[in-house]
């Protein structure tokens, strides 16, 4: 797969809004800010904070952004200020052959998964599942993001293994063994958006990562019902299934506990099948959230309790 070139201290981060838009306008401003004391030049596409809607401004706006940030010659990354709603929109005017041509640096996570995916597939590209940019401000931004962050985009050379962001979280192991492959996905439910469409998700002898955000259990079996009718978990070699603490039942009022929770429908549909399967680490809609480069090796040892990344994903 093609790999962009590493981040460096001088670098120019671009930023983009893809999907919603920000909360307040001074998020992106203090974001900005941030970088800068880091070393980092910043440049923010001029529509970012235009809202469209449920949108960051307009189909042709967000294009417009994503074409002028991967052409120009002077940015050497390409950020997403958050996820939300909206990417796949934008997919079938996208030119795939100008950003297969000038490959950067992609991040983003939630909403931005229909364009790593689309990204992943159509200009054979590397990206990176990680946090909004718009998090990187003395706030919002804790140790452990910052470090796997710049620790992923900044060295060209293995990573390594993923680790808890706390050593008391705990870890399930759904289904025992260990795997080697490239590692692919997201956020399921835009996972699940990409089927039957051109951007497909491609999970044949690959280690599929998924997570989700308040999706209740029975939401979360439609989905993974959805993929298995799909032969999506068939083809995976192994599953690594990030944080997704908050798919609980809305609402929970039962006398004595009768109702399934989400690791109960990870091991019916995952169990069966007899592959690696790990649930637990930072990589979802969490405090805490690690730097995934898609697209590289990867070697998950569901017995262990570990994730390791093999490859490096930049140059």
């Amino acid at each position: 797969m093609i790999k962009p070139r590493k981040l460096k201290k001088g670098d120019t981060i671009g930023i983009i809004s893809p999907a919603s838009p920000s909360e307040t306008k001074s998020e992106v401003i203090r974001t900005k800010e941030f970088l800068e004391a880091l070393g980092y030049k910043v440049a923010i596409a001029k529509n970012v904070n235009k809202t469209k809607g449920l949108t960051a401004g307009s189909e042709e706006d967000r294009v417009e952004d994503i074409h002028e940030m991967f052409s120009r010659d002077d940015v050497d990354a390409v950020c997403a200020t958050q996820g939300g709603y909206g990417s796949a929109q934008l997919l079938r005017k996208l030119d795939f052959d100008l950003i297969k041509a000038n490959p950067k640096i992609f991040t983003g996570f939630s909403d931005i998964t229909s364009l790593h995916l689309a990204f992943n597939k159509l200009c054979d590209m590397v990206t990176f599942h990680g946090p909004g940019i718009a998090r990187f401000n003395e706030e919002d931004l804790n140790e452990y993001t910052k470090e796997s962050f710049f620790g992923v985009l900044g060295e060209d050379k293995p990573y390594g293994e993923i680790k808890k962001a706390d050593p008391k979280n705990w870890l399930t192991t759904i289904s025992g063994g260990v795997c080697e492959a490239p590692v692919i996905g997201g956020n399921l439910t835009l996972i699940c958006s990409t089927l039957g469409t051109p951007y497909e998700i491609d999970c044949k002898g690959k280690i599929l990562f998924f997570e989700d955000v308040e999706a209740e259990p029975w939401i979360m079996d439609h989905m993974l019902s959805h993929m298995r009718n799909a032969g999506k978990l068939d083809d995976a070699v192994g599953f690594l299934i990030g944080d997704s603490s908050t798919c609980k039942p809305f609402k929970y009022e039962p006398g004595f506990l009768v109702d399934l929770s989400v690791e109960d429908v990870l091991s019916y549909y995952l169990e069966p099948l007899g592959k690696p399967a790990l649930y637990g680490l930072p990589l979802g809609h969490s405090t805490s959230l690690a730097t995934l480069p898609l697209g590289v090796m990867s070697k998950l040892d569901a017995d262990n309790k570990t994730f390791t990344i093999l490859e490096s994903g930049v140059i």
